[in-house]
């Protein structure tokens, strides 16, 4: 049986002094793998083992791990995309909004860039056209983008407009979270760059929470207030960022730091 619950319980109240925004509780979700054969038995593989975290308004949360840790399908479990078998997911806030790291594949690529920014104001209803357009010129405008490209299909786009724009119409609907799954790695890094900045002078501004989730230590480092390490499913150390990466205690912190040049080997 799953206990299982998703509370969408509006803003939290303004005397919470801990502000939270997100409450993740002991979560657990499995997969049956695809047989190989007719005859091979069914395999049950647990994606997420029993995780835990917070999140508190404004802040800045790396989720570090290599692929198939379960980092995706954490930020799906999030979303309600995905139902796990067990566990709590509590928001205090609307739902959070996701950056993907495909833009391209992500937008809609027989409808134009103001199109695409309306949407989400057009799903919640309430806004005259005239309205949705020009909420869709000042969202370009905020993600650093000219008004003209409205009228441009996705194709017509580089990589980084086109990741400019996914981050525009996350943040349409005025999200307090945002969850930001290797939305730089496709970029080259001169752009990468550029959108991380982006994404750190849009948290200021619009007083967002971020969830930046990616396998990239040194990314992650310019980012995040507070990081988790994850591996097979589950988390193995978190805390604030300086004491992680410069006093890590778990043995695969040290492996992923020492990978990425951050960390010396102990050995030498």
């Amino acid at each position: 049986m799953t206990d299982h619950q998703l509370h969408m319980s509006g803003q939290t109240d303004a005397g919470n002094a801990d502000k939270l925004l997100l409450t993740v509780k002991n979560v657990h979700i499995s997969f049956v793998e695809e047989r190989r054969s007719l005859f091979e038995k069914k395999r049950i593989r647990e994606v997420l083992k029993g995780v835990s975290f917070s999140m508190k308004e404004g802040e800045v949360l790396g989720l570090v791990g290599e692929s198939g840790c379960g980092k995706s399908t954490l930020s799906k479990v999030i979303l309600g995309l995905e139902k796990p078998d067990s566990g709590e997911v509590i928001h205090y806030s609307e739902h959070p909004q996701m950056v993907f790291q495909d833009p391209y594949g992500s937008l809609n690529p027989v409808k134009k860039i103001g199109w695409i920014l309306e949407e989400p104001l057009r799903i919640r209803g309430g806004y005259t056209a005239e309205q949705r357009r020009e909420q869709a010129l000042a969202m370009l405008k905020r993600v650093g983008l000219d008004e003209k490209i409205a009228d441009r299909y996705p194709s017509q786009l580089s990589g980084g407009q086109r990741q400019r724009v996914c981050i525009g119409a996350a943040l349409m609907l005025k999200p307090k979270l945002l969850i930001a799954d290797e939305a730089v790695s496709a970029l080259d890094v001169t752009i990468q760059a550029q959108v991380l900045k982006l994404l750190l002078s849009l948290k200021e501004e619009m007083g967002l929470a971020i969830l930046f989730i990616s396998h990239d230590m040194r990314v992650v480092y310019q980012m995040s207030d507070r990081v988790i390490i994850m591996k097979d499913g589950q988390f193995v150390e978190s805390g604030d960022v300086d004491s992680v990466y410069f006093s890590p205690r778990h043995p695969y912190t040290k492996e992923l730091l020492m990978a990425a040049g951050i960390l010396e080997d102990e050995e030498e």
